[in-house]
């Protein structure tokens, strides 16, 4: 009988991963720190026309996209004279689960099928849990879904409940745990026990999953307005919607589109703290995954990430919880689209955006997600009070304060964004090099790789080594 104690299990983790997800990892890594990001992409992924196709036998993809002619009147109303770009949303929630994520299980699931496995299994608090359970139904295997849940007094939040229930809804298993570490590591035994499939979000298939979300979108503003969007805007979390969608507009053609993350401004709350998992009342899209996921994304549940979102951002946008809540009731009162609150995040920034952007250009939100009982702004704003989070009417950007004050705008004009330095971000995930690998001399293959990781400059790269302790070597 094998040790189940959690440093066992932990120790096994690498020979659990492999057999359950299929890919050797190691042919694309050729030091702790240098894979050959694209080489695995091309290799383990499928192509665009595959996933097309794979998505189609399961009703995954071609969704519509859909000017938000009321907004952008307002925004018109209340830009400045020449500015108030036009935004228009792909409505995802016309997925089968109701989620963009439908995107990434279709191919992780369909692989599983395709390789003998007879069933999945997920760790997920998101949409990602319901789509993976759709997508599997669909094709008749068994599907365990494992959900950090509740903290320590078994406090859950409204959101992450009622995605329990939507996974449960497919037929699925679902596992409800505390938060803390116990997540991966019971993750770990199932899988092992089981010899189910691992459908990670991270996984290389995830990924090529959501390229066919960017290449549609491409697509479609081409149709509809004669040229790529100016900007698309992506909620960012874990990094694999940025990622897929940027990969996707690149192989449409889309090259001079500006790719831009915006997350809600939960700076100093750390999501894996007992304390601070219920002071946030919508589950994704915010700093607490954000912020980490850009500076490492390789502290997923697979030993490379293919989620890798600072490749392809160029701006990074922080908005506050009150300016979600706003924007959402705004959808649905002015557009009749009741949807969020995750897509919504992305939402909010473009607003602030559109108002400062000139009148000829074109914003594209790269999703909407389904809502239900316990998505409702409605829910999550009494789940906040009984929390004890102030909540008010007022000016977020100067009054928000996260994990102790939520403030809903008075006005759209309110409705603004905080700019997070992308040097910031970049110097964060040297310095995340330095202390994960231990290490302070640096070659000219790593340099480049980082450079590429980060999208910038070597230059800049070795100012950021030196400025940290470590230097440059020739070998």
């Amino acid at each position: 009988m094998r040790d189940l104690s959690y440093d066992a299990v932990m120790s096994r983790k690498n020979e659990i991963m492999k057999k359950a997800v299929g890919i050797d990892y190691e042919k694309f890594i050729s030091s702790e720190i240098i894979f050959d990001y694209e080489r695995m992409m091309q290799e383990v992924g499928y192509s665009l026309d595959k996933v097309r196709e794979i998505q189609s036998e399961t009703g995954v993809g071609n969704t519509p996209l859909v000017e938000l002619k009321q907004i952008n009147r307002l925004i018109k109303k209340i830009a400045p004279k020449g500015k108030g770009a036009r935004i228009f949303i792909k409505d995802e929630a016309t997925n089968p689960s109701g989620s963009y994520k439908d995107r990434r299980a279709s191919v992780s699931v369909y692989h599983a099928q395709k390789h003998g496995y007879k069933g999945v299994i997920a760790a997920t608090s998101g949409n990602y849990g319901a789509a993976v359970a759709s997508q599997a139904a669909k094709r008749g295997l068994k599907c365990i879904i494992t959900q950090e849940c509740y903290d320590s007094r078994w406090v859950g939040q409204p959101e992450i409940l009622e995605k329990a229930r939507s996974c449960e809804a497919y037929g699925a298993e679902v596992v409800q745990l505390t938060v803390g570490p116990e997540l991966f590591y019971y993750t770990l035994v199932l899988l092992e026990e089981t010899g189910f499939f691992n459908a990670s979000l991270y996984t290389p298939y995830a990924i090529a999953g959501v390229e066919t979300l960017g290449y549609e979108i491409a697509q479609q503003t081409m149709q509809m307005v004669g040229k790529y969007p100016d900007a698309v805007v992506i909620t960012h979390a874990g990094g694999g919607i940025l990622t897929g969608t940027a990969r996707g507009l690149k192989k449409a053609g889309a090259n001079e589109t500006e790719i831009i993350a915006a997350s809600v401004n939960l700076r100093g709350l750390h999501m894996a703290s007992d304390n601070d998992f219920n002071k946030k009342y919508f589950t994704t899209g915010h700093t607490g995954f954000g912020i980490p996921f850009a500076t490492f994304p390789d502290r997923s549940d697979v030993p490379k990430n293919a989620a890798r979102a600072l490749r392809y951002m160029d701006r990074y946008l922080l908005v506050t919880q009150g300016e979600v809540f706003y924007i959402t009731e705004m959808l649905a009162q002015l557009e009749g689209m009741q949807r969020g609150p995750a897509g919504n995040t992305s939402l909010a920034a473009a607003f602030a955006l559109a108002l400062e952007m000139d009148d000829d250009k074109v914003i594209v939100v790269n999703e909407t997600e389904y809502t239900g009982a316990g998505k409702l702004p409605s829910a999550q704003l009494t789940f906040a009070k009984k929390m004890g989070m102030e909540i008010k009417r007022g000016d977020p950007i100067k009054e928000d304060l996260p994990g102790k004050r939520i403030v809903i705008p008075e006005h759209p004009s309110q409705i603004g964004y905080i700019e997070f330095d992308m040097d910031e971000v970049r110097k964060s995930y040297v310095k995340e090099v330095i202390k994960r690998y231990n290490k302070k001399e640096f070659n000219k293959q790593e340099i480049e790789f980082m450079a590429q990781d980060t999208n910038t400059s070597t230059e800049k790269i070795v100012k950021f080594v030196k400025e940290l302790g470590g230097e440059v070597i020739e070998a």
